[in-house]
């Protein structure tokens, strides 16, 4: 997990110019993966569910494009319905981790003093436990499934996004404009939300973005260990975890076709969330 900063080797890799081929194609990529998920019913040639034993471990061909697992089931048909569970997850915990990040970043950059240590204590103290421990932790007490991990990775997600904004808030707010609509008397919410927050929401468009990324390998290995989206559903990293006993027999379409959504979906967001921080730093 990192917050806002940029590599030099994926700065120099995505953020060439307005047209770099790269962020073209991680572009690409993620619209893909909309579209596929928003007309998985329309596009998927078979049903994802659909168990033919007859068919078990088929190779790619007619019937099955990329093959079947060891059900039968067609593995174009659940890639393309996990793209589902595979963006709607990470959407949540990025969605939930930047509203609570910008509300206690902004928070603790316009108030300073003993609130800005308290809440910069607090996402401290939320650092100090790793998210996927976390997760655990609440499938342990409340079972499995996609809702509980999802809320408790964007809480974990929540100080870097939150730390970022605090820090960038703190910086903005020493500019003529701050003071100039203090003296106005505008109030400290209208400044936040009118004209404070929309200067450094790039910034937190670039770091969401990456955590975007994060999330959705986050949640993968949880499904994987069997503590998030549960079988029968299309869902990347169940699919890795039901294909394991496929590797035995020889055929590894059922972990390399979902293991390769996942690293490409992955890189995608993390190309473009690289050229959006690069170009904020630049400006």
């Amino acid at each position: 997990m990192e917050t806002f900063a940029v590599r030099p080797g994926l700065r120099r890799l995505g953020g060439r110019g307005r047209g770099g081929g790269l962020l073209r194609a991680a572009l690409a990529v993620i619209a893909l993966l909309v579209l596929a998920a928003a007309l998985a019913p329309l596009i998927a040639p078979a049903d994802p569910d659909a168990v033919d034993l007859s068919a078990a471990l088929a190779g790619p061909g007619g019937d099955h494009l990329l093959g079947a697992d060891a059900s039968g089931r067609d593995l174009l048909s659940r890639v393309i319905y996990g793209a589902r569970t595979g963006l709607l997850g990470p959407l949540g915990v990025v969605a939930i981790s930047t509203v609570l990040g910008v509300l206690v970043g902004l928070t603790a950059a316009w108030h300073g003093g003993w609130v800005d240590t308290a809440l910069s204590r607090s996402m401290e103290l939320v650092f100090a436990f790793p998210g996927l421990l976390l997760a655990i932790l609440v499938v342990a007490m409340y079972g499995p499934g996609q809702i509980g991990p999802m809320i408790t990775l964007a809480v974990a997600y929540t100080p870097f996004v939150g730390r970022l904004v605090r820090g960038v808030a703190r910086g903005e707010m020493g500019r003529p404009y701050i003071a100039a609509y203090r003296a106005l008397g505008f109030g400290g919410l209208a400044i936040c939300l009118r004209h404070l927050l929309p200067n450094i929401a790039p910034v937190i468009l670039a770091q969401s973005t990456i955590n975007f990324g994060y999330a959705l390998l986050d949640l993968a290995g949880l499904a994987f260990l069997g503590l998030g989206v549960q079988p029968p559903a299309a869902d990347w990293g169940a699919m890795i975890n039901e294909g394991q006993s496929a590797v035995l027999q020889g055929a590894l379409g059922p972990i390399l076709v979902p293991g390769l959504a996942i690293v490409l979906s992955v890189i995608a967001f993390n190309i473009v969330g690289e050229s959006l921080a690069d170009r904020v730093s630049r400006r």
